[in-house]
Order: C-alpha cells, then structure tokens, then sequence
C-alpha cells in the first residue's frame, strides 16, 4: 500500500478513534480489545496506532510478561481479569490469556489438561464478562510463514529492534505446524456468539492496520460527542515572550540539535 493513501487513512480513522472515545468514556462503557496472532505478526503496530490519538488516562496496553512464581499459584486467568478495563476505559491485551491455547501447549509451559481446561473454560468466562456488560473484541493476525521470516530477520538486522525477538521466539519460528494446529483447536473451541474471532490478513502491515482499526470503529456502536473545549479563547493579558521571571536559576542542556 503507498505510503500518501496509508497516511491519509490513517488520519482519518484515528480521528474516529477520539471520537469513539469520548463516547466510550461519556457513556460508561468497557472496552476490551485482544490482539494475537504469530510472532511478527503485526499486531504490536496496530496497537501503536489504536493508542497513538488516544487519551492514555482512558486507554492503556497490556502486554504481560512471563508469570510470576505466585502467579504460577494462582486461578490462571487471575492476573488478566486484575487489568480488565474499568467504565469509560479501551484497553487493549497485546497477547492475553490465550497464551494458554498457543505458546504455552506448543512450548510444554503447561500440560495437555491445562490446556484442555482452558479450552472449556475461555468460553465460559468471557461469555460471563460481555453478559456484564464488556465490550469484547479478539483479533487473530495472520501472517505467511514467509512474510514473517522477512520481519524476523528485518528485527535481527537492527539494533533498534532486536528487543522484540527472544529465545522463545527463535525456537517457535521452528514450530509453524505445531502453532497452526493449536491455532486452529483454539479457534474451533473458543469462537462463540458472545466473542467470536476475527482475523486480520496481515502480510500487507499498512493495510492490516486500517482494516483492523476499521473494524473496531464498526463493531463499536458510537455517536459523535462534542470535545468539552471546541476552540481556545484570546489570552486575558500578554505575557513575557521567554519561559521566565528572570529570579530561577535554569540549567539549559547543550543545544546539540537546531
């Protein structure tokens, strides 16, 4: 996709974003939006891009780390349900308690009954959540084995980008089949009435990104809520041209950059 149509549509969805979430926030809602998918797969751009026209006292990205010893103790879906959104609040789960029916099956991070029971349990709870009122969103992003070896040895050729690939990951990049055949188990067991799947063709990133960002606008029923400050009124009195009183003692940085 060039890159004047992406940025021109882009704009333009990330200025629905604010209005969705002066909506959110103005009526009460909750807002849950999960997001997974293969490594690579793009969905930590998308959430970029969600997130960036958004007011992050309302909206917030979790992205969790390996559990804890005490949160190896604990009901599995312990340390996800603490992070659900509140009213008037989007959050997005950058992988969720869905590691269970990928990562963790396909890694031995958990045994076959674990994963049979989460299975049988997904369902249940997030059919419980929506009943209560959550609005529930699940993306998977799909992406070819090819496209995302590019990506990987995209991220391995810069220093910048060599965080996002772990040793987890080079040894998944191993495990194709496997991941496909756990995918295609979690999705015949956990797309329900009350939160089914939604997959996101991904090879082309720029458009995965709209399409996703399109859909949550879709899926979302929201009317257009004036902002509380529409345009900003003449200053009552003129101020000094420079940031001082001229009594603080300040110690500028060096002006490397101009």
């Amino acid at each position: 996709m060039k890159n004047k149509a992406y940025e021109a549509a882009l704009a333009e969805l990330q200025i629905r974003l604010t209005r969705l979430q002066n909506y959110v926030i103005q009526n009460g809602l909750r807002v849950l939006i999960i997001f997974e998918g293969r490594d690579a797969a793009g969905k930590g751009g998308t959430i970029k891009r969600l997130m960036a026209p958004l007011n992050p006292r309302q909206a917030r990205v979790v992205a969790l780390s390996k559990p804890t010893e005490r949160e190896q103790g604990q009901w599995y879906f312990q340390r996800y349900v603490k992070h659900l959104p509140t009213a008037g609040e989007i959050v997005a789960f950058d992988r969720s308690w869905y590691n269970r029916a990928g990562v963790e099956p396909v890694m031995g991070f958990c045994t076959p009954e674990q994963h049979e029971a989460f299975l049988e349990a997904a369902p249940k709870l997030e059919e419980a959540l929506v009943k209560d009122g959550l609005i529930l969103l699940k993306y998977w992003f799909s992406v070819s084995a090819a496209e995302q070896e590019r990506r990987l040895q995209d991220r391995a050729a810069h220093p910048t980008k060599r965080w996002k690939i772990s040793s987890i990951d080079l040894k998944a990049r191993e495990m194709w089949d496997d991941y496909s055949r756990c995918k295609d188990l979690m999705f015949e067991r956990t797309d329900h009435p009350a939160a089914p799947w939604h997959v996101v063709p991904s090879d082309d990133k720029k458009a995965a990104r709209l399409n996703c960002l399109s859909h949550i606008l879709d899926s979302i029923p929201h009317e257009e809520v004036p902002a509380e400050i529409q345009a900003l009124p003449p200053r009552a009195s003129d101020p000094q041209s420079l940031d001082t009183s001229g009594t603080e003692v300040e110690r500028y940085i060096p002006l490397k950059y101009s």
